[in-house]
This record gives C-alpha cells, sequence and structure tokens, in this order.
C-alpha cells in the first residue's frame, strides 16, 4: 500500500509541470480569443456608427474625361469635348448634347447654360433646347445666369459693356457707362428670382487698385454702391437678405443697397473661401480652407465653417483633393477615402471610396443636386453618392 502510495505521488509530481503548460496555453488562447472578439466587435461598432442610417455609398465612372471642364448642373453633368457641350445624368448616361464649335466657354445656373465663344452667345435650358442665340456687337467677356436672366459682359477689358436679357434674348437692362475705366471682375443675381444684381469691378488706373461692389436692381435703377479697398475681392455669396463679400482680408455683409453691417464683419486672412451652402430659411454655412492649400499642387488638412457669427474649426484626418458642404454635412475627399462629419461634431467618419485598385483619387469637380460628388483620378471622372 505505501509503494502504491508512492508511485501514484511521484507520478503526479511528474505530470505537474505538464498540466501547469496546458493550462498556460489554454489561459492564453482564452486571451487571443476574447482580444480577437473585441477587434470584430470594435470594426462591427465603427462599421455600424459609420454607416447607421445611411445610404450605401456608390461609384459611377462618367463618359467624360478630367480635362474637358466637368461642372455640375441641378442634378446632371456637364463637360465640353472641344466641340459639343453634353449633359449627363449624375450616373452618366447620356441626356442631351448641343454643337458649339471650338474654343466656347460656358457657365451653369440652375436651369439654364451660357455658352459662348467670340461674339457669338447662346443661352440653352435644362432640356438641351436653345432658346436665345446671337451674336453680340464685340467679343463676350463672360456671362452668369440666374433664375430669370442672364448677364452678359461685352467690350474690352477696360471699357466693359454689362447687358441684361431674360432667356428668350430680351433685352431688359443695359449699363453702357457706368463701367467705363474698370475692369469686370464678376456678376451674379440675387433675391427673390434674382431681381437684383452686383457686380465687381476694378479700377486698375488708380494709385492703387480699388474694387468696387454695385447693386442694381434689374431694369429699373441703381441701388448702390461701396469701395471695398485694395485686397482681392473674390466671391459673393446673397444670404438672408445680406451680401457677404469675401476678401482675401475679410468677409463683410452688405444689405440691397450697400450699407454694411459693421458687427457682422469677420477676419478671413489666410483662410479662402472653397463651398456655401445656403438654404431657403436660416444662415448659410460657408466653408473655408487655409490660402495656402487650395492650389491644386496642396491637399487639404484643415476646414473652418462660419455660420453667421460662429466660426468653427476642423482638423482632417489626412490630406485632402478638395471638400464641400451637403444637407448640414461637411465632405472630404483624400487620395482613397471620404471623410464626413455634422457641423456640430468635431469626429469624422472615414469610408473607403470604391474605385478600382491602384486608383487614386486627384481632383473634386464639385456636387450635384441630388448628392453625388464629381472626383477625378488621373483622366477618369468618377460619380461617387455622398452618404448622408
Amino acid at each position: 500500500m505505501n509503494d502504491q502510495l508512492h508511485r501514484s505521488r511521484s507520478r503526479n509530481a511528474a505530470e505537474a509541470p505538464r498540466r501547469g503548460a496546458e493550462d498556460r496555453r489554454k489561459r492564453q488562447i482564452r486571451s487571443w480569443i476574447i482580444v480577437v472578439a473585441a477587434v470584430v466587435l470594435t470594426l462591427l461598432g465603427i462599421r455600424y456608427l459609420g454607416g447607421r442610417g445611411k445610404r450605401e455609398i456608390s461609384v459611377n465612372e462618367m463618359p467624360c474625361r478630367s480635362n474637358q471642364s466637368v461642372t455640375p448642373f441641378g442634378d446632371g453633368v456637364l463637360y465640353y469635348d472641344g466641340a459639343s457641350l453634353h449633359c449627363l445624368s449624375s450616373t452618366g448616361t447620356i441626356r442631351w448634347s448641343f454643337p458649339v464649335g471650338r474654343e466656347a466657354s460656358f457657365y451653369a445656373g440652375p436651369d439654364h447654360v451660357a455658352i459662348w465663344s467670340g461674339m457669338q452667345m447662346f443661352l440653352v435650358d435644362s432640356q438641351g433646347n436653345a432658346t436665345y442665340n446671337d451674336s453680340m456687337e464685340s467679343a463676350v467677356q463672360f456671362i452668369r445666369v440666374g433664375e430669370r436672366y442672364a448677364a452678359v459682359v461685352i467690350g474690352a477689358d477696360t471699357e466693359p459693356k454689362l447687358i441684361v436679357k431674360d432667356f428668350t434674348g430680351t433685352q431688359v437692362d443695359l449699363e453702357a457707362e457706368a463701367f467705363s475705366g474698370l475692369m469686370m471682375l464678376d456678376v451674379g443675381f440675387y433675391g427673390d428670382q434674382g431681381e437684383y444684381l452686383w457686380t465687381l469691378s476694378l479700377d486698375v488706373f488708380g494709385t492703387a487698385a480699388n474694387t468696387m461692389l454695385n447693386t442694381f436692381q434689374v431694369g429699373k435703377m441703381n441701388t448702390g454702391k461701396v469701395s471695398l479697398g485694395d485686397a482681392l475681392t473674390y466671391r459673393v455669396v446673397y444670404e438672408n437678405g445680406r451680401l457677404r463679400v469675401f476678401t482675401t482680408r475679410q468677409v463683410y455683409s452688405y444689405d440691397y443697397k450697400c450699407v454694411p453691417d459693421t458687427n457682422a464683419t469677420m477676419l478671413v486672412y489666410g483662410w479662402k473661401l472653397i463651398d456655401a451652402e445656403v438654404p431657403d430659411r436660416g444662415q448659410a454655412k460657408m466653408l473655408l480652407a487655409p490660402t495656402s492649400q487650395t492650389s491644386s499642387a496642396q491637399e487639404i488638412t484643415e476646414l473652418r465653417v462660419l455660420e453667421g457669427m460662429t466660426d468653427k474649426r476642423y482638423t482632417l484626418p489626412a490630406g485632402c483633393v478638395g471638400a464641400c458642404m451637403w444637407q448640414g454635412n461637411i465632405y472630404a475627399f483624400s487620395r482613397e477615402y471620404l471623410f464626413r462629419a455634422d457641423v456640430n461634431s468635431q469626429r469624422f467618419f472615414m469610408t473607403g471610396i470604391p474605385v478600382p485598385e491602384n486608383t487614386f483619387i486627384t481632383a473634386f469637380y464639385g456636387v450635384t443636386t441630388d448628392g453625388r460628388a464629381l472626383l477625378a483620378a488621373g483622366d477618369a471622372v468618377y460619380s461617387l453618392a455622398l452618404p448622408r
């Protein structure tokens, strides 16, 4: 009996190291299972948070090239191939084509497109029908289109003439001498149904460069005029009955008669407006990026949103080729990813852009009204459905 007890104890002592090693291996396996499960649950959670309540992201390759002036037009896309202007649906279906010849330019309004080349101009509706076609008395500098009218700037650089026409070509206003000695920079319509017009012009003959803002009621009278100084003025946004005028130094606010709201002036030195979302009611959300990062050779790493007097800053997870506002969200596009954030959050959600392997996004052209971003990857153009 003593011998058996001794042998049993010896056997247990010999097996103890092996059992200990097995226990340690089991504990390691359980630990790995727990870690793997945690990672899987985390990834599922991220996917859930990033996709909750959103439409599935999709991409369509478009039948146009990145060097063909790709431009959003309502829920469609315009491009110019050097001979004709083509209109596509936001997913790439051809809607219409309009022959315009070589060296033409175009501008997309809400429902009409203006096309010009030399002295010739066309106004084309959203169905591709020409509503007006005529030759002007001198070369067309540029045309801008609103909801009811088209503003046509013709003549020499420093002797421009401003003509306002409706979409059938009927002339409703003419400013033949108001801009003598000035260089016309830009024109835009604002107010109810675009019944008012603003202009930006530059005095190049003075002792110092000076930009002038003029406002008109179409077909009636000049409503206001103000000097903006020597800072470069590059954008005007109409919001809640006031004009928000962006210069390289500040953003100013003016009413219909160019009376300033000094309390609404904001410093924007070092930042450039890249997009603005203006609702039917409420305040506009204006998206800015560092001026040094807005050239095609640079990537955007920071963003800024102005909403009324509210000023918010954002840091992007990676360098991006472009960014925009759509339905109250910020969207930014890197070489491989789409970043989305609510303006009230500092958190960006990341989604891979489903383009072919070894394809990288190189440019952003804007967003259609049905929420598809137009992106370039080298020569190719893609339409990407923005997740809400």
